[in-house]
């Protein structure tokens, strides 16, 4: 599942026009890079759309015939919503979802999820970079790891940052009363019960969702 409903409004103006998952990296759309990442893992894939959907039904139908699309309207369903609503499109496996605002530099980082999960453990599995390899973010950390992989928040510098990649349940989804909901939600019931765990990446991501990210984007591709 790649997440591409967003605005975009750190974006400025360059998603006045266009939805972010369009915006060219390294002469290619976001969209294309999740996309290649996803089909890297195998299996169905969806994306999600709201912002300017029509652009990105558009951009699926003439480069990628084959994954399905999932209109949020009238209303934008959040993150775990959006994965909620396309669950008849993605089966009763461990759900691989990326954000469309990444790029990566390494092995295929849905592998990596799927050699460390263990369903009869986990809820789900986070992908995780420390600090210095996560090229263009903001902030400190997110999470941080017990002896075993369990996952607390952490939002100090020393915290490990989510890459937005993870592998879950669907019951977990489909199972929330709600519409529209945040991740968050889930990953919370699941840090209380000791079943959110994470597994660090051993390349870089570079995270596009700010336009100074771009040119780290591009640089991280061109080095790799």
């Amino acid at each position: 599942m790649i997440l591409a409903a967003g605005f975009g409004t750190r974006m400025g103006a360059l998603t006045a026009a266009r939805p972010k998952p369009l915006i060219p990296v390294a002469g290619r759309a976001l969209l294309d890079h999740a996309i290649t990442a996803a089909r890297a893992g195998g299996g169905k894939i969806a994306v999600n759309a709201h912002y300017r959907a029509d652009q990105i039904a558009a951009h699926l139908a003439a480069h990628h015939p084959d994954i399905a699309l999932s209109v949020e309207a009238p209303a934008i369903l959040d993150s775990g919503g959006g994965i909620k609503r396309a669950l008849p499109y993605l089966g009763s496996d461990p759900i691989a979802t990326l954000n469309a605002d990444a790029v990566w530099a390494g092995p295929d980082p849905l592998s990596v999820l799927a050699q460390a999960w263990d369903g009869a453990r986990m809820g789900a599995l986070m992908l995780l970079v420390p600090g210095d390899r996560a090229v263009g973010r903001q902030g400190g950390g997110d999470v941080s790891p017990d002896a075993q992989g369990r996952l607390a928040w952490d939002r100090s510098d020393a915290g490990l940052v989510h890459t937005g990649a993870q592998l879950i349940a669907p019951a977990l989804l489909a199972d929330h009363p709600a519409e529209v909901f945040s991740l968050r939600e889930i990953w919370q019931a699941l840090i209380d019960q000791g079943r959110l765990f994470g597994v660090t990446y051993p390349g870089h991501w570079a995270d596009v969702g700010h336009p100074e990210g771009l040119a780290h984007a591009e640089a991280l591709l061109a080095d790799a």
